[in-house]
């Protein structure tokens, strides 16, 4: 997630989130990470990053690189625990009888980083700031399910107002939300940095906001100095649940994972996010009681831009043709050295709502169906295809062996479409640019069934950026979205996961493990549901 990550796309080919988007909650444990020795509140660590795509403002980050640095310096109303339960960050309490309308109560005496008070209007005014589509934010289709976002940001014409409706500021520490509809899930989408707070000072200059930001968590910006390093120090004034235990955390910015993983075993690095494909054959072996091998909620797929030419209104039975002729058992236990698992469906695992096998057979390696399925669908244009990935992310291998099954089982000719870093792989997906197929790789924000579903498949969705657009399975994710219950929106979403084979909005590939490791200077070292390591928990040694 990236993914999205809406959410967070992930960068990186084997990678990575949770602290704040889907949060900043807890997360397995790593073998060997408790502490040894005594330790040095103060001491600060490194962790391997890339170059975030746009400024550091809440709204405005859709990718794993940008948004675990938002995650360090905002705090939202919500977290998640492990087990995907929602925990109160900055939110004393969210009440709702109905589904439709929420009271939040803020935990009083919070502050900014620069000493002012996070108020009710710290987060209205934000939202209605991001919502407003002359901000040009990433995320502002996240506001859409508030009353009057339509208002603010209407699909076609001027808007008619700059505020939406549903938002009001009750007293210092209480405002209200009221959605157009009832929705069951609500309050777990609030725990995604899209919904975080700002500060007064932010609006004198937004862009000046995003390249220095004040937020209100547990660390505070230092310094960025762009495609080398970002740095920020522990906010000691922070009054939420997760206090950092170290004095803070340089976002080393790498090219290549290669790159990082030699820092890493020279102690020139302290936290990894994942290993490159070529190291994975010996980072066990290298790193002992330090190395990570978790799962975590992300899947990997190839996502179809059905806006080229080559796409527009294809058959989805060429895209299952496709899917059926990728080799996943093989190329997950060979090229990617088992941290994969070939995928079924297209939610990730350990998120609410998933269920095994959703996608029937057409993630099944089948040579002779693939080929059938093809011809039948009309063939591929062209009969050749490529997929864009981003080179500094370990995805060259497994793009190729991706392409070598295809090619081999049907006869298409298949290529690698290679950008040279994951900032300019989102723009040309953000500008249309993708001339085929690219890899898309998505993190959970929020742990439940409708972010892998509607926040990517939606034909309005801000992660849906291929194209895709279904009346059908528009109407059946509003029917699911205006349940009454939680468990019943979950079982209306497993239904269209099942009806999604006979759209193939992408080809599901696999689901995503966190096999990272760090360094002899720091322990207690821990990765969350979205596979980001929890930054806060992380100690220095003396």
């Amino acid at each position: 997630m990236r993914g999205a990550k809406s959410a967070k796309w992930v960068a990186i080919a084997a990678v990575v989130a949770l602290g704040a988007t889907a949060c900043g909650g807890g997360g397995g444990g790593d073998k060997g990470s408790g502490s040894k020795g005594a330790v040095d509140p103060n001491g600060k660590f490194s962790v391997e990053v890339g170059e975030p795509q746009n400024p550091l403002q809440p709204a405005n980050t859709m990718e794993s690189n940008g948004s675990i640095v938002i995650k360090s310096l905002f705090s939202g109303l919500v977290d998640y625990d492990s087990s995907g339960k929602i925990v109160n960050v900055n939110a004393q309490s969210i009440d709702t009888s109905d589904n439709k309308t929420f009271t939040v109560k803020l935990k009083p005496g919070w502050t900014f980083h620069d000493g002012t008070p996070v108020t009710a209007t710290s987060y209205v005014k934000a939202w209605n700031w991001a919502a407003n589509p002359a901000n040009k934010q990433t995320n502002s289709f996240w506001f859409s399910d508030i009353q009057g976002y339509d208002d603010v940001a209407p699909a076609k014409g001027k808007p008619k107002a700059d505020k939406m409706s549903g938002l009001k500021v009750v007293d210092d520490n209480t405002f209200t939300i009221t959605l157009s509809k009832p929705m069951p899930y609500f309050v777990y989408k609030l725990g995604y940095e899209v919904f975080d707070p700002l500060p007064e000072s932010f609006y004198k200059d937004p862009k000046a906001a995003g390249e220095h930001p004040i937020g209100n968590g547990p660390y505070k910006f230092v310094s960025w100095e762009h495609n080398k390093e970002i740095q920020v120090a522990k906010f000691d004034g922070y009054k939420g649940p997760n206090a950092a235990k170290n004095g803070g955390v340089t976002f080393k910015n790498y090219s290549k994972l290669e790159t990082a993983y030699q820092d890493l075993k020279s102690g020139n690095l302290d936290v990894m996010r994942q290993v490159a494909p070529r190291d994975l054959p010996v980072y066990k072996q290298d790193l002992g009681d330090r190395a990570v091998d978790q799962s975590y909620s992300a899947i990997q797929t190839i996502a179809v831009a059905f806006y080229s030419k080559q796409w527009k209104d294809i058959d989805p039975k060429v895209l299952q043709g496709l899917s059926m002729a990728i080799d996943r058992d093989t190329i997950t236990k060979t090229v990617l050295q088992g941290t994969r698992e070939p995928a079924t469906g297209w939610v990730a695992k350990g998120v609410l709502g998933y269920t095994p096998n959703a996608a029937g057979d057409v993630t099944k390696y089948d040579p002779a169906k693939a080929k059938e399925l093809i011809k039948a669908g009309g063939g591929v244009p062209g009969n050749k295809i490529s997929i864009q990935y981003n080179a500094d992310g370990g995805h060259k291998e497994w793009v190729e062996a991706v392409c070598g099954s295809i090619t081999k089982a049907t006869g298409v000719a298949c290529t690698g479409d290679s950008k040279p870093d994951f900032q300019s792989d989102l723009n040309a997906r953000d500008n249309k640019q993708v001339k085929s197929l690219y890899r898309s790789g998505w993190v959970l924000d929020y742990p439940f069934i409708s972010n892998f579903i509607r926040d990517l498949y939606g034909t309005k969705s801000d992660g849906n950026q291929g194209g895709f657009s279904s009346k059908e399975i528009d109407d059946l994710i509003a029917k699911a979205d205006a349940a009454k219950t939680l468990d019943e929106s979950e079982k209306l979403y497993q239904q269209i996961e099942k009806e999604l084979p006979n759209y193939m909005p992408s080809i599901p590939l696999w689901y995503y493990k966190v096999n990272a490791g760090y360094s002899e200077k720091v322990t207690g070292v821990k990765y969350a549901q979205d596979g980001d390591p929890i930054l806060t928990g992380v100690q220095v040694k003396k």
